[in-house]
């Protein structure tokens, strides 16, 4: 006998319902594990940008910690630095500001007859010290800067006046008679009264 064939024209057929139904579960299924590929791979993103800015995180703290912290010894140094600088340039004023005054105060014309040399040599004493205090200072003032600060060398106003001068005896004349005419005229005066005195007597 021969076996009858499946009728597929017409009526229900549970055996194509059945492959269906799997088919479309299967769809869903793979669109499910789609969506969760997609899910995994959006958190892997996400870890891998977390990481990668937990690494720049680590690598900028470290270089900036670093930095910091040389510069703050640096910034340290250059203060003490500075300030002990303040400091000798503070002294440097106070010192040539006493040496200014003494040279400013002296005046050979209030100068007695009787204490012309001592006064004479003291004023010049002041000026030996006002200048080998200013040489000295100017040293360690521009020692201590990049660029010179004071040049002790520069022409002042009493070198470029003295300048041609320098070597002429009839200069350095004039100068020791303005020191020595008090002096002079004082002999004269005693010689004129020594002679009128005397001349008195022989009458």
């Amino acid at each position: 006998m021969k076996e009858p064939f499946l009728d597929l024209r017409g009526g229900e057929n549970p055996a194509s319902d059945e492959l269906d139904s799997q088919v479309q579960r299967a769809q869903e299924q793979l669109l499910q594990l789609k969506r969760q590929q997609e899910a995994i791979e959006k958190q892997k993103r996400e870890l891998e940008e977390l990481s990668r800015k937990q690494d720049e995180l680590e690598k900028g703290r470290a270089e900036m910690i670093e930095k910091l912290s040389r510069s703050l010894v640096v910034i340290e140094r250059q203060s003490l630095e500075t300030q002990s600088r303040v400091e000798q340039l503070r002294a440097t004023a106070v010192t040539f500001s006493q040496h200014l005054g003494t040279l400013e105060r002296i005046d050979p014309k209030v100068w007695a007859n009787d204490d012309l040399h001592k006064e004479l040599s003291k004023a010049l004493s002041s000026v030996d010290d006002a200048r080998a205090e200013y040489g000295k200072s100017i040293t360690k003032i521009n020692a201590g800067s990049e660029n010179e600060v004071i040049d002790p060398n520069a022409a002042s106003d009493y070198n470029e006046y003295f300048a041609g001068e320098e070597g002429n005896f009839t200069t350095w004349f004039k100068r020791g008679l303005a020191f020595t005419l008090p002096l002079i005229l004082f002999a004269l005066l005693v010689l004129v009264v020594f002679i009128v005195f005397h001349f008195a007597l022989s009458k």
